[in-house]
């Protein structure tokens, strides 16, 4: 049964045409692929879990990567098909899909909504063709305006993605494209700063001293601001640190993680949280596409970990996945530790508290990395 949370399905699919510089996901660049052994294996998947899980209502199914607007639309409905067989399926079932914005994916997007995905989240990144090409990205500004018009003709609910703090962006800069992004009135908006990961090929030249013109703390800083008072003024507020929606259009489906519901995750990497009996456990994927699917198909999982979690591994979750939020975290989950740390930083006015919740304040939200060192220390 639904608790009231939520309970979703994580898919990945691994593959992308080109790895961007910035990007520390699970990706990889593969020439071809078997989309029906892929196809095979991610049911199989389903119904391993779906064993353990019966009588779930599954809420949300989401495709992340990689690039899953590679997967044929067929693939898509295979998994969308089994996942409605194996568990209940809410009425109002949120099934969303991650894009790029190259012609040749937005032409799969009648194909996808025909599968039965509901909502489409578009890896825009940046509407200017020179930040494009720095963020190593294959689509141009117009594919990707154009790519967001035809995904509006296809599905109910879309969502894009823009990456800001970029090289040498100033205020002005980001103001006049932000602004740009808004008029095209997206239902719900990720805004993310660029940040520099180490495994990547940003990581590697801002080690070298090769990566100029970045942000110093106090424009990044401005730069933060500025967003959230746009995309308040154009009644997109921030739900979540980096995640902008009109009411009623949030992700669902990432609601359930940020309140520590439960999902499956299944494909290489894949990360989950289960509540079996009395103990919420994590699960992980292995993370090599090859090996993950050689595991499913000889030995029926792909799962590499399988970790029981302590109350104390629970609640540092709900507070790290929690405090991004800005509805907040219940007090009620919380203990006595934690409980004087969170009164001395109600006293720096970075936390509020508010009858039984506790949330960051406006002071606190972009200081939030700190925040949470100084609850959990």
């Amino acid at each position: 049964m639904s608790d009231g949370v939520g309970f979703g399905l994580y898919v990945h699919w691994p593959f992308c045409q080109a790895k961007c510089p910035y990007c520390d996901f699970n990706s990889h660049v593969s020439a071809s692929v078997d989309q029906e052994r892929w196809r095979k294996a991610l049911v199989t998947e389903i119904r391993r879990i779906g064993a353990e899980t019966s009588g779930r209502v599954l809420d949300t199914i989401f495709f992340g990567g990689g690039t899953p607007s590679l997967m044929h639309p067929e693939t898509v409905a295979s998994v969308i098909e089994e996942a409605r067989t194996i568990w209940l399926a809410s009425n109002d079932m949120e099934i969303t899909l991650e894009a790029n914005p190259t012609s040749v994916e937005a032409s799969r997007f009648r194909g996808y909504a025909d599968a039965g995905v509901n909502r489409v989240s578009i890896g825009v990144q940046s509407l200017r063709d020179n930040d494009l090409r720095a963020l190593g990205r294959l689509h141009s500004a117009d594919e990707a305006r154009r790519a967001v018009g035809t995904a509006r003709e296809s599905f109910p609910r879309v969502s894009f993605d823009l990456i800001y703090a970029r090289q040498n962006q100033s205020l002005h800069d980001w103001e006049a494209e932000l602004t740009e992004a808004l008029a095209m009135a997206p239902d719900h908006l990720s805004l993310y700063q660029l940040t520099i990961e180490n495994g990547t090929a940003f990581g590697e030249r801002f080690a070298r001293g090769r990566l100029p013109g970045l942000p110093d703390e106090d424009l990044g800083a401005d730069l933060y601001e500025l967003t959230q008072e746009l995309t308040q003024a154009a009644g997109l507020p921030a739900y979540e640190i980096s995640n902008h929606a009109r009411p009623g259009h949030e992700s669902r489906h990432n609601l359930i993680y940020w309140r520590s519901g439960d999902w499956v995750g299944i494909g290489p990497g894949a990360h989950g949280r289960l509540t079996l009996g009395n103990s919420r456990v994590a699960t992980e994927a292995y993370q090599a596409p090859g090996r993950w699917l050689t595991a499913v198909e000889i030995y029926g999982s792909g799962e590499s970990l399988r970790d029981p979690l302590a109350a104390s591994e629970i609640l540092e979750e709900r507070l790290i996945m929690g405090l991004r939020l800005g509805e907040g975290i219940s007090v009620s989950v919380i203990d006595e530790k934690i409980s004087s740390n969170i009164k001395e930083l109600i006293g720096q006015q970075l936390l509020d508290i508010d009858g039984d919740i506790v949330r960051t304040t406006e002071l606190g939200r972009p200081l939030l990395n700190s925040v949470l060192q100084r609850l959990l220390a």
